[in-house]
């Protein structure tokens, strides 16, 4: 459009041009021109039958052929442009390379981190050949049989760890004792108030203060007793249905434990109160308002062995006074049986004796 404006431009600078041309020649020169035109082909910007005339060229048909050239310069130029452009199927095969190779990085990608992967586990495994397993976690209760049971109570909790290390562990088998003259124990119990607690391990029965007993130039009140069966500690050899320990405790917190070997014979009064007043469930405490008097449990020899031991349950504190009385006591075969009922075996197996020195009376 702009080429067809500019051309109309031109040729209205032409005709204006050869009328002012024309309007200075002689007449006679208009005549002759007049003579040439009529005869030949019509001037510049002269008039004919078809209007005005460029060089004899009609100003229409000028116009026609500028605006068919501009119509085909923008095809032109479509057709430069799509020969240049990609087509459909140059764009797809693009696309497919460049999936291809994206997906080529990433299958590399996973390679190396597989291969990672299997070299760490490798040398994960090598370094578990030479290091020592983790050290096994167990419950923080104890028990007499299984995974919590005595081979693992030192594992349990740091504090027990005496129950695997120490070397004056209890019970043990005595043994080859030194026959001497031990000094009499002497006791000064009296009738108590007690309560009886079934705690999960035994029968434990807790007395009121003013008992006491006195052995070494040292003097302990008794603060509990409690029932196994069997027996825990033998003597040379054999052991007992059951036993009983009186756990005694000086000023100092040095304890004492007399250990009262159990078997069959007559009722033993002093049981039998406490079987009468058990808790109907574990962890409970019973308070009766009776009483009972502890020296009752006392054999009337009381002749005893004596070494240095432990507590014989978590956390197997050494430092313990044992003294095991020769005489056993009785116990009625149904009073027995009523414990075994609750605790069949609740017994420390027997412990190294290491050497330790035992003392028997005469």
């Amino acid at each position: 459009m702009r080429t067809l404006l500019t051309l109309i431009a031109c040729c209205c600078a032409f005709a204006t041009a050869a009328s002012a041309n024309e309007a200075r020649e002689p007449a006679s020169a208009k005549a002759a021109a007049s003579t040439v035109k009529t005869k030949g082909t019509p001037a510049a910007g002269a008039k004919s039958e078809h209007g005005v005339s460029v060089g004899g060229v009609p100003l229409k048909q000028i116009a026609a052929a500028a605006a068919e050239k501009g119509e085909s310069e923008p095809a032109s130029a479509g057709r430069k442009a799509s020969a240049s452009a990609p087509s459909a199927r140059e764009r797809e095969a693009e696309a497919e390379a460049d999936l291809s190779a994206k997906i080529a990085a990433r299958l590399a990608l996973m390679r190396a981190n597989q291969q990672a992967r299997v070299a760490a586990a490798a040398k994960a495994k090598k370094a578990a050949a030479v290091v020592e397993a983790a050290p096994k976690v167990y419950s923080h209760h104890w028990s007499y049989e299984g995974e919590n049971g005595p081979a693992n109570w030192g594992k349990i909790n740091p504090e027990w760890a005496k129950c695997s290390t120490g070397n004056r562990q209890s019970p043990i088998d005595v043994r080859d004792g030194m026959k001497v003259e031990l000094e009499q124990i002497t006791f000064d119990y009296h009738p108590s108030s007690f309560n009886v607690t079934d705690n999960g391990h035994t029968v434990q029965v807790m007395l009121g203060g003013g008992n006491f007993i006195t052995v070494q130039n040292r003097m302990y009140e008794l603060i509990q007793f409690h029932f196994h069966r069997p027996s825990e500690e033998r003597i040379n050899g054999k052991g007992y249905e059951m036993v009983m320990h009186l756990v005694h405790k000086d000023g100092e917190g040095k304890l004492a434990v007399i250990a009262l070997l159990l078997e069959r014979g007559r009722a033993q009064p002093v049981i039998q109160t406490v079987w009468n007043n058990l808790p109907l469930e574990k962890l409970d405490t019973m308070a009766p308002s009776s009483v009972i008097d502890p020296i009752d449990l006392i054999p009337a020899r009381r002749d005893y062995y004596t070494f240095m031991g432990s507590l014989t349950t978590p956390p197997c504190s050494e430092g313990v006074l044992w003294l095991v009385m020769k005489e056993p006591v009785q116990a009625s075969p149904a009073q027995m049986a009523l414990f075994a009922r609750l605790y069949p075996m609740n017994a420390r197996p027997i412990q190294p004796g290491s050497g330790r020195i035992i003392k028997e009376s005469n």
